[in-house]
């Protein structure tokens, strides 16, 4: 895919986040995966069990012309709690935490400068401070999830979709 970028987000439950990202116009592929732990080829028992430190993940290969960077991320922000430390609703743990693995200096500043916008918006809304993580992925590799956890909700329509929200709507971009 010679005209696409990748991005890494990590929302809660991996599940509902692929499928939310998954419809987005421009995505044009997403797998689901850990991330920023220190266990090589975790599985996901062991990374339920908290002591690898990975990060549930959701991978979003995209393609730039269609769907711009600073677009996913105005959904990442609104389809989990941002300020919710280590869960998500009723999922608890380090798994579960809110994290952007950026893969360029670009995306990194449109990061921090959404993640600012977001608070703002939040913050007049009354709403405590963000607390998600926002690193480099250099050096940081990405393992991809078992099989069944692969786009979980198409093979299974009716199955478990974690995702708290802050009910904050994006600020729309005034020009």
């Amino acid at each position: 895919m010679s005209n696409s970028e990748k991005a890494y987000f990590a929302t809660g439950c991996f599940w509902g986040a692929e499928r939310r990202l998954w419809n987005l116009p421009g995505v044009l592929e997403t797998s689901v995966g850990y991330m920023g732990g220190m266990r090589a080829n975790p599985s996901y028992e062991q990374v339920c069990t908290g002591v690898t430190g990975h990060a549930e993940i959701v991978e979003v290969i995209f393609d730039p012309s269609v769907i711009s960077y600073r677009r996913l991320l105005e959904e990442f922000w609104v389809m989990h709690d941002p300020t919710s430390l280590n869960r998500q609703g009723g999922d608890i743990g380090t798994q579960y935490r809110s994290a952007i693995f950026t893969t360029s200096e670009a995306q990194q500043l449109q990061a921090e400068v959404t993640r600012d916008v977001y608070q703002a918006a939040l913050s007049r809304a009354g709403i405590d401070q963000i607390v998600t993580e926002i690193q480099s992925s250099a050096g940081v590799p990405y393992y991809l999830a078992e099989e069944y956890h692969q786009k979980y909700l198409k093979k299974n329509p009716n199955g478990y979709d974690c995702h708290s929200s802050t009910g904050v709507q994006f600020p729309a971009v005034v020009n």
